[in-house]
This record gives structure tokens, sequence and C-alpha cells, in this order.
């Protein structure tokens, strides 16, 4: 590992003082560091064998996830590359992580608490299966929170059991291996530790326990006091099993209790984690498991697409632009990552096409045809639904309709998962049809203009002749490292918007939306230039139908700038550009228990009470590139509300924000800061609006279930208004068959339960990621709240055994002397096999320079060979069966100067199944 490189793992993980087993902001250090840890020395280590198989060098230029990903990605693609999607999935998987502190504080399991081994290797084992089930589907994001909670799990072992006490330094191989046995396990009658009565001892367990290499963890109290004669506590103020003979506790989890077995533990768990992400890595690819960690280029293009009779020519403008993007942006940082296509109908919608290949996204676009639709009313919000739910989060998504909607009942649910994903939506909507028109009071196309308001997006009204001039909005946003500087909605009056231009934005295109308008734009010095002109002396301005878009100049001034809008009817105003320098951030809640913490709100945040935010801000060269001078809340409509917060540094690059008067209505974030590399002063803002709610649903989902069956959501509601009756209602992205009560009756301050069933058809493929959005409403429809949860459908996995390899001949005539390797060569025939197993998928070689071959993967047994230069010492090659168990072969032929011959066989080779591992820490 090279220097810099190590120092880029330093800086992005160990921001923190030490390691300790504690959620995400519980304290100086987290589960977050160990995590962390993990996940970017894989990622090294997989961005590192992909430029092997390019034929370039990974060579990170600094320390931010930005130049992490750039060098991820390759050096020859032009353009600006942000972190913010690696940084993003980061924090799912952190987050994840220390949820399981909060939702399953009490449960044994989870936390390998009160000896409950076998049930904690089940979790890990059912939520393995999930992670690479929902890979091979491209459901990364479910992939990632299921992640983290496996991770949280795993790790816990070495800090809940007295693994490390026992002298073992390696991870316990057969956590993660189903098919082997977990040995030697204190039985629930057996006493495993001595009194404690200080709670200081160095080692309680007992002597004939750590002879008899006895496995053990600590009970865990948090209701009662109780646990079996003689075995050890959890310790620790909320275990109330401390208190009971034997008193004190084996918990690791903080470096006070026991320095030396503290990090034992800690080293464990790395090492454990690294474990298990080198078997998820197997069984992904390397593409796809860098998919998954957000290492990709993050411009997403998602067109949904109304197919009816009379949208042949926006169809025709739709598939125009999509060529444009995929013939201008190839080869460059700019080029989508992905590709995203939903058409929808009446009565039909869908399927959604996802790909990552841009001439099969040409083909499926060129295949819509514009057929159908007796009345005018579409269903666009089924089809949207789609996309949220598809997409990745912080997508831009672009709605191409001429009609409004007919599942306007789904207008809520679109609203929480723009709000849950942070997508921004653009609707271009075309001259009403000469359809047979129906009328629907409850639908227009001002339903489209909130929607696209609410998620920062444009609802652009042109004829059908001007779609194809407005679509350059799509290609000024489907770039990289793309940035809000400033949004606003105002009704009809005259405004003057202030707005900061630092130097490190480029393409920065004003986009004005509205009717009845004009307007001046004036850079710091003073420079004006009117909406008629349209190429001025500040920029080209573009206008067709209500949009104006105006792109300003590359020699463009830093510092303030500003637009004066008057106006007779309502508009919008919205400032971007590219830069590296942005931000994520989420709403979050303090919980507390045994590990305290910051949870992430599944909904609005909850009003009587201060607004908390945890925000991660991602400069040029890392967060310590930039300074942060002001975070706050704005209201996107009317008279500006500026409400500021105090910032907590919580160490990992976390800022906890806390703004003590939320204002009142619709808001976003808004952040202003200096970037130390230019001296200069930035300004960037949220897309997504928010407002709090006095309405609180809480639910979480704790496993996957299988196709045909039933799976049970507890979840309860709370309101902090008056009580009363609250409407429920539940939707789910694919149309699985639910039950829930349609109503509860709610005490003010109290906690109602209820369950939600769901059934997924029997038919449901392997992999596939359910979205759920549950809401509750007050009698009077004034306010409400929502959770947006994920479930994945998975089949049941009776395969737990790998693949086997069989090494049947090795020989290697290389020269003693290393140095003289050059023209000798070596080479390796092994034999693959899954014998009463699901068969074997892949066969890959993971180490080793050489010539790789192997017969077809659909006979009994699986023959491979391998030739490598006696300068390539070392092979290891992979078989990945159907059902997702790695097994592996390891040779070297490296040797002592006074080995007698040069010919190796069987004797010397080993062969390695997915329970060993090289760890290097």
């Amino acid at each position: 590992m090279t220097s810099l490189l190590g120092a880029a793992l330093l800086t992005l993980t160990l921001m923190s003082p030490a390691l300790a087993f504690v959620p995400i902001g519980g304290g100086a250090s987290s589960h977050v560091n160990i995590t962390g840890t993990a996940l970017l020395q894989k990622v090294a280590e997989t961005c590192r064998a992909v430029a092997d198989a390019a034929g370039h060098e990974f060579e990170p230029t600094g320390s931010s996830p930005g130049e992490l990903v750039q060098a991820c990605l390759g050096p020859t693609a032009p353009g600006d590359v942000s972190g913010a999607k690696f940084h993003s999935a980061l924090q799912e998987i952190y987050t994840q992580n220390g949820l399981v502190d909060r939702d399953f504080v009490n449960s044994p399991p989870h936390h390998f608490n009160s000896e409950a081994f076998l049930e904690g290797r089940g979790l890990i084992t059912e939520g393995v299966a999930a992670i690479k089930a929902n890979i091979q589907k491209e459901n990364f994001k479910a992939a990632r929170e299921t992640l983290g909670r496996v991770l949280h799990t795993v790790q816990d072992f070495y800090s809940h059991s007295n693994w490390v006490e026992l002298g073992y330094t390696e991870p316990y191989f057969n956590l993660l291996r189903p098919d082997l046995p977990l040995e030697n396990l204190a039985d629930v009658n057996t006493p495993t530790c001595r009194d404690c009565a200080n709670r200081k001892c160095p080692n309680q367990i007992l002597s004939n326990i750590l002879n008899e290499k006895k496995l053990t963890s600590g009970y865990m109290g948090i209701l009662s006091s109780q646990k079996p004669k003689g075995k050890c506590s959890h310790g620790g103020e909320s275990d109330l099993t401390s208190t009971t003979v034997p008193r004190g506790g084996i918990s690791k989890d903080e470096r006070s209790s026991n320095k030396e077995f503290h990090d034992a533990a800690v080293n464990a768990a790395v090492a454990a984690s690294l474990q298990l992400l080198e078997d998820i890595r197997l069984v992904a690819g390397n593409h796809d498991f860098l998919r998954m960690m957000g290492i990709d280029r993050s411009s997403v293009v998602c067109f949904v697409i109304d197919t009816t009779g009379s949208m042949s020519d926006d169809i025709e403008a739709a598939r125009s632009v999509m060529y444009k993007i995929i013939d201008s942006k190839k080869g460059t940082q700019d080029e989508p990552s992905e590709y995203i296509l939903v058409p929808f109908n009446d009565p039909e919608f869908g399927p959604m096409i996802r790909t990552t290949d841009a001439e099969k996204m040409k083909r499926e676009i060129s295949k819509l045809k514009a057929t159908g639709g007796g009345d005018i009313p579409e269903m666009c919000l089924s089809g949207l639904q789609l996309a949220l739910t598809g997409a990745p989060s912080s997508s831009n998504i672009y709605v191409f309709t001429d009609a409004i909607a007919k599942d306007i009942a789904l207008k809520d649910t679109i609203i929480a998962l723009m709000r849950s994903t942070k997508s921004t939506v653009s609707f271009f909507m075309t001259g009403r049809s000469g359809r047979r028109r129906r009328s629907l009071a409850s639908s227009s196309f001002e339903d489209y203009k909130d929607l696209a308001l609410a998620s920062g997006g444009q609802a652009i009204e042109v004829s059908k002749s001007q779609l194809p001039q407005a679509t350059d909005i799509i290609l000024d946003t489907s770039t990289s490292a793309l940035v809000t500087v400033l949004q606003r909605a105002a009704v009809a009056e005259q405004e003057t918007f202030p707005f900061v231009l630092d130097e490190s934005l480029k393409n920065i295109t004003i986009y004005v939306t509205g009717t009845s308008l004009t307007f001046t734009l004036t850079n710091p010095a003073g420079v004006t230039q009117t909406d008629t002109e349209a190429s001025g002396k500040l920029g080209t301005i573009h206008t067709v139908g209500n949009l104006r878009r105006i792109r300003l100049y590359a020699d463009k001034q830093s510092g303030t700038w500003q637009i004066n809008i008057k106006s007779s009817q309502p508009y919008t105003l919205k400032v971007t550009g590219q830069s590296t320098i942005t931000f994520i951030y989420d709403f979050v809640e303090k919980f507390t228990g045994p590990h305290s913490g910051y949870a992430v709100l599944s909904g609005r945040p909850r009003a009587d009470q201060p607004a908390t935010l945890m925000l991660s801000v991602i400069g040029r060269k890392g967060p310590t590139s930039t300074t942060i001078e002001e975070v706050g809340l704005v209201t996107m409509s009317g008279p500006e509300v500026v409400t500021n917060g105090t910032m907590t540094d919580m160490g990992n690059g976390e800022i906890l924000v806390t703004v003590d008067a939320v204002p009142d209505g619709e808001f976003v974030l808004i952040l202003k800061g200096m970037d130390t590399v230019s001296n200069s002063t930035f300004q960037r803002q949220s897309t997504t609006q928010m407002s709090v709610s006095k309405v609180n649903i809480q639910a979480a989902v704790e496993n996957s279930v299988e196709p045909g069956e039933t799976f049970k959501l507890p979840f309860k509601v709370m309101t902090q208004s008056e009580g009363g009756t609250y409407t429920i209602s539940a939707r789910n992205d694919r149309d699985f068959p639910m039950s829930y009560p349609k109503t509860l009756t709610l005490l003010s301050g109290e906690y109602a339960n209820a369950t939600l069933t769901i059934t997924p058809t029997a038919d449901t493929e392997s992999g596939t990621d359910v979205t759920l959005t549950i809401e509750a409403k007050s009698s009077s429809g004034i306010d409400s709240n929502y959770a947006v949860l994920r479930l994945s459908v998975v089949n049941k996995i009776t395969d737990f055994i790998p693949p086997k390899c069989e090494v049947t001949t090795v020989v290697a005539n290389c020269p003693r002397d290393v140095s003289e390797c050059g023209p000798f060569q070596w080479e390796l025939s092994a034999n693959f096999t899954d014998e009463n197993g699901t068969g074997i998928q892949s066969i890959s070689l993971i180490q080793g320079n050489g010539n790789f071959s192997h017969t077809t993967l659909n006979a009994s047994v699986v023959q491979s060979h391998y030739s490598a230069s006696c300068c390539s010492q070392i092979v290891e090659i992979a078989a990945v069966d159907k059902a997702g168990n790695v097994g592996k072969c390891y040779h070297s032929i490296v040797r002592s100067h006074s080995f007698p011959t040069t010919t190796l066989s069987l004797p010397l080779w080993l062969c390695f199944l997915a329970s060993v591992f090289v760890v290097r820490l």
C-alpha cells in the first residue's frame, strides 16, 4: 500500500482517537471506525485489482473521497469527479450499523449477547444471502442497508463474547460458514464467570472455561436483572444483570473496560469485517462491489415517459436527447453510470428498464410507440413511483407527459419517496392533447408543479414543437459533480435574490420558470444583463415555453451575484453548477440505551422541538479543505426566513447541526463556508423540501422474506398534538397484497401499536427489493407523517457448502535465483466440483498475473488451467456456486534456496475454501 493511499484511508476512517463498539455519533469513536477501516481497505484492494486489470496504476492524488473515486475510475476520462455518491454509500452503511443499537437493543442474537451464538450466526447467514441476492438484482441500496446491520452483529461477537480472552487473535471463520459447526459452546447450566464486586476485574472468565476453550458471552438485561446461575453479564449501567452475582461484565465495548482485550477485539472485528466483505466481493465481482459502494460515475439518466396515443412527438424528443447524452458524454466523467426508462400508459405502467449499457438503452427507447389512452388522465405517478424506488438516491428524474394523473392518490406517497431518496423530479408538460377529456377535480398540471417544487426540480410547460429546445436542461443536469447554489419559489412580486459563486464552480446555469416576468442579472462588479439580451455581457439566455435558461460565460467572476425578478405570476428560480465542493445530510434524532447515538429519520422531523441533522461537507481535498461558517434552514416560498443552527464536531468528518427555531412551512438546508484551496467563499443548498410534523411513525425491518410467505411488520404511531382518529395508509412499489388497520386512535404523547402484513407473490425473483411507505394522517388532514422502509425478498438457502478444489498438477521449472525468472514458466491444473450443490456459477482468477482458462461451467467437473512466468509466484482461484458460496484454491511456488528440486507436486499445494482468507491490516 502506498504511503499516500495509506494516508487517504487514515484520513477517511481514523479521524477519531480510538476505535470502540458504540453507534454513530455515540461518542469520540464508534462502530463507524471499525466498519470504515474495513470498507475502505476492501475498496482500495478492489480498485487496485480493477486498475491492474485495466493496465493502469491506482494512485489517489489525495485523501478526499473524490480523489479516491477518481483514481478508482481511472485516469483517462476527463471531467470533475464528486465523492458524494461514495460518501453517501458509506453513510448508509454506517447508519444501518448504528440503528441495530436502537431497533434491536433487546435482541440477544443481534449482539451475540446471552450466549445466542446459533441465532446470531443465523442472522449473519440470512443477511449475507440477502446482500448477495440484492447485488445480483442491482438493488445496491438494499444491499448496503443489510450490510450495515450484518457488520454490526459480526463486530459485536468479538466485543461481547470471550473469544479474545480465550487467546484467539484471528476471526472465527465458522461464523460465516453455516455448513461448519460452532464448537465448544458453554451450555446454559455451565457457570462461566467469577464474581467481580467492584466491576473492574481484568478477566472474570473462570479458569476452567479458559482451559477448556469454552465459548460464552455476557447476558444483557435491559428490563430484568435475571440470568442463569453463574453466567457472565454484559456489564455497564444499562445492564441490570451486572448487579446479580457474578457481578461485573465482560463487554469490551469501551477501551476503558480492558485495554488489552478491547484492542484485541477491535483488531479481530476489523479482520472479520474484511473477511465478510471479501466473501461478498468474490460473489458480486469487482465492478458490482464498487457500484454497491458508490464508486461509479455520479450521473444517472432516468426517463418516465407517457406512451399514450398523442405522445409521438414527445417520445421522439426524449429519444433524441437520450441519444445526445449517450453520444456527447461518452468517455468522460459525465457519461452516465446507469440508464433507467419507465413507460406508462393507461391502465398499464412499467416495466422499469435499467441498464449500464448505453447501446441497449438506445434500443429500448427506440422500441417505444405511442398507442392507446382513450381519456386524458394517465398512470403518471405509478410510473414515477417505480422510478423513485428503482433509481439510486439523489437521481435526476425526467417525466414526459401531456396529461394529468389518474393516480393522483399516490401524490403523498410520491412526496414521501422524494424526501426519502432526495431525488429531483422535473416535468416536461406539453400542451393538452385533443383526446377526449375527463375532468378530475383533484388532479391537474398544478400537481406536477407541486411535485417538481417539492423535489427541487422544474415544471416546464412547452408546446410539442418546442419540446426539443427545452431538453437542454437534461444535458445540463446529466452530469457529474452537480450542485445547487440557490433555489427559491416566489409569488407574483418583485424580489432580489443574492447568491455566491465560488472559484470551483463550472458550467453555471440559472433557470427561471414562469410567465409574465422580467429580470436583471448583476455580477459582483456591477455589470448587468436583462432578460431581453439573448447574448449579453454575462452569458447567453435561451427562452422556450415558461423556461428561461441562462448559461454564464466560463470566465464568470467569483463573489456575490444577484438577480432581480419582477413577475405578475408565481415563478421559480434555480442556480446550479459543477463543483466537487458539496455536502450530504440527514435529519436525525437522538436515541438512548446501552449505546446512545443518533438515528436517521425516515419521515419528517418532529414539530415543537429543535431540528437536528448530521452533515458531512466534502471539499476538493477532503473535509479539512473547507471551513463551515454558517448552516441553516431557509424557507422555499414566500418571504425568506433563515434560521441558523449551532454546529458540533462529531468526529469522522461529521457535524451535528441543531436548529432551535424551525421555519414554518417548507424549508431546505443552506450552507456557507470557505474553500481553503482557493480562499473563496462558497454557498450550497439542498434541493428537497422538508417540513415538520407532530406525528411520528417508528418501524424497522428485521429480516428478509421468502417468496410466497407473509411478512409481519410491527409499527407504532404517536402524535404530540391532540389525540383522535388517524388514517393509516400503506403502499408498496411491487403491488404485493397487504393488510393493516385503516385507522388508529391516538392519545397525545402515547404510541399506538399496529402490525402490517405483506405477502410477496410466490414467483417473486430472489433479490427483489420492496419499498414500503406507511403514512398516518390526522382526521382534519392538516398533519401527517410517513415512514419509508425496504424489504428484501430472498429464496430460502439450503446449499451452504462451497465448491471444492483439487489441484491435479503443478509443474514449476523455475530457477533458484528469482532475478533470473524472466524466461521461465510454471503451470497449474485444478478441478472444481460442487457435488450435490446448486452448481458452479463462476470461476475467476483473483490473484496472479498469468493466463487462466477453464472448461464449461455446466460440467460436473470444471477443469481449470493456469500458466505464468516464474516471476509471478502466487495464484489464487475462486469458484462461486449459484447459492453464493465461495471456494478457493491458493498455490505458491515461493520456496527456500535450499529446496532441492524445480518441480512442485501435490504434497506442496494448498487448497482453501471460503473460510480461509489472507488478511492484511
